[in-house]
């Protein structure tokens, strides 16, 4: 199982929106996306989890696809990169 962090996604994306997109690459195991507490929409960014050949699929057939006008970011979640943004807070 492998984890995707997925940046830049427009604010009207929904995780069905987004489970939508992804599942045409495969099966998608979970999904979340970060939503502003307030006005309820996404804040740009999620993490989606896939097999691995699944994922690399994904990665390969989305990065870069513009949705909604934005180009998304698709990569594997880096867990040391997430530690590094905690510390500047």
């Amino acid at each position: 199982m492998k984890k995707m962090f997925v940046g830049n996604l427009p604010t009207n994306a929904s995780e069905e929106s987004v489970h939508e997109l992804f599942s045409e690459y495969g099966t998608v195991r979970s999904i979340r996306i970060n939503s502003d507490l307030f006005t309820g929409k996404c804040r740009g960014i999620g993490f989606i989890e896939m097999e691995g050949h699944e994922a690399r699929a994904a990665i390969a057939g989305l990065n870069g696809k513009s949705l909604g006008g934005n180009l998304l970011k698709v990569r594997y979640e880096d867990p040391r990169r997430r530690a590094r943004s905690r510390r500047r807070r």
